[in-house]
């Protein structure tokens, strides 16, 4: 069984700053992929970024861009998303989710596991 649990979410204004952190727990993560997700109020579930396991390769959502930076610690078994110059419509439930694999998945539908979420408000 794999456990994930996020923290590092809050309240935030336009152009401010958080990390979230998600910590794996139940096995041994060589061979995953960590993600983020976001569901913003009333919308679906959106890809926001991934790596691979040694970070070797990374994925982001063309709405993050330059703004968002996924980053892993393999001794800790925790992968990190930095958010940087957030707006209002980062707004959203944020998901960590894992996945047993050597590419980097970008959709929702490939993960097996799944954390429950940290709340982002980021106000105008």
């Amino acid at each position: 069984q794999v456990q994930l649990v996020e923290s590092g979410g809050g309240l935030v204004q336009a152009g401010g700053s958080l990390r979230l952190s998600c910590a794996a727990s139940g096995r041994s993560f060589s061979m995953y992929a960590l993600g983020w997700f976001r569901q913003p109020p009333g919308k679906e579930r959106e890809f926001v970024a991934a790596i691979s396991r040694y970070g070797g390769s990374a994925d982001y959502a063309d709405s993050v861009k330059g703004r968002f930076t996924i980053s892993g610690d393999n001794a800790k078994n925790t992968v990190y998303l930095q958010m940087n110059s957030l707006k209002p419509e980062d707004t959203a439930v944020y998901y960590c989710a894992a996945v047993r694999t050597v590419v980097v998945p970008t959709y929702r539908r490939a993960y097996d596991y799944w954390g429950q979420g940290t709340q982002v408000t980021v106000s105008s």
